[in-house]
């Protein structure tokens, strides 16, 4: 990939997440299906009408979802039943999409660099700072990315 292309995909994908990054909400124990039904005073039976299909359709959906197993698909078609608006987003458990890449980038220069050192090691010619020359090689990658 272009590595400017990347760049500005990084940056448009940095500013899509931003949203949710600030959103420190966890999901309700017994998940957001139930939490919301519940909140909003439906019955089983009624979510399973707005689905079109019995009420174990809703049940299933609410286990599924609270245990980690539902589909995107029909986690969008029980939110539409309920009202809601299926947000979906992989969001960096820690930084940005940004220090992701620069995590990457730095562990690929950590294991060049280490190898060549080691490499001249052997050949008693060790160049030392190791860790400067993994900050250069990662200043490196990450341009080429």
């Amino acid at each position: 990939m272009n590595p400017e292309f990347r760049r500005l995909r990084r940056r448009q994908i940095a500013r899509s997440l931003e949203p949710f990054l600030a959103a420190e909400t966890a999901r309700p124990p017994r998940g957001w299906i139930r939490a919301i039904r519940e909140a909003s005073g439906l019955k089983l039976r009624e979510v399973a009408e707005r689905i079109g299909g019995p009420p174990s359709l809703a049940a299933y959906m609410e286990r599924s979802e609270a245990e980690y197993r539902i589909t995107l698909g029909k986690l969008r078609q029980v939110g539409e039943a309920l009202g809601c608006e299926l947000v979906y987003a992989l969001v960096p458990r820690q930084g940005s999409i940004h220090s992701l890449a620069e995590e990457r980038a730095k562990a690929e220069a950590r294991e060049s660099v280490r190898a060549v050192e080691h490499t001249m090691a052997l050949e008693d010619q060790a160049v030392g700072d190791v860790e400067a020359k993994i900050e250069e090689q990662t200043q490196r990658i990450l341009k080429k990315q």
